[in-house]
């Protein structure tokens, strides 16, 4: 009995997408895809919170620059790298189970829960977004600035983190009453 060319490649072929089926289901289970959403996640917090301590750095650098001894300290620097990084670690994402409880409302109606955290992450995101992007233009064109202004970018800074804490304060915090 002679097997054609075409039955072997497709019996083979077959045998390909049991196998892939079988190994798909192995690998799932093994590596279940809350596993890997729950890495993912944690990568990108950390992500996040590096470019919070690069913008608190860049900030920093831009405050240095005023003749304010203050400033000119490496403990302040390293305490605005950390706020920022603690700052966009807890606050930009809001925990996946707070947009799972989220309830519909009228276009009239404001639900504190959901839509509190939403702006103040949103406005933390924008200020301290400002801040580094004057102070990275600071720092590259080489300008000397007043002093009022230098202040007014560390505040817009500081605002902004601060916001972005108080923001996956009240994520959490509904998160928290929601599991009970």
């Amino acid at each position: 009995m002679k097997m054609s060319i075409a039955v072997v490649f497709s019996a083979l072929s077959f045998g390909e997408k049991k196998l892939a089926k079988y190994a798909h289901v192995a690998t799932t289970t093994w590596l279940g895809r809350s596993v890997l959403i729950k890495g993912a996640h944690i990568l990108e917090r950390i992500g996040l919170a590096m470019v919070g301590g690069a913008g608190g750095l860049y900030v920093a650098v831009g405050l240095m620059r005023m003749e304010n001894e203050l400033f000119r300290n490496e403990w302040m620097v390293l305490l605005m790298m950390l706020y920022g990084a603690f700052g966009f670690y807890v606050g930009i994402d809001m925990p996946s189970r707070l947009a799972q409880t989220v309830k519909f409302t009228r276009p009239g109606e404001w639900s504190f829960d959901t839509d509190a955290a939403a702006m103040a992450s949103a406005a933390g995101t924008f200020f301290a977004a400002i801040a580094v992007f004057l102070s990275v233009g600071i720092i590259v064109l080489d300008h000397t600035m007043r002093d009022g202004f230098s202040v007014l970018v560390g505040c817009c800074w500081a605002i902004g983190t601060s916001f972005q804490i108080a923001a996956g304060a009240i994520g959490r915090s509904k998160v928290i009453v929601e599991d009970g």
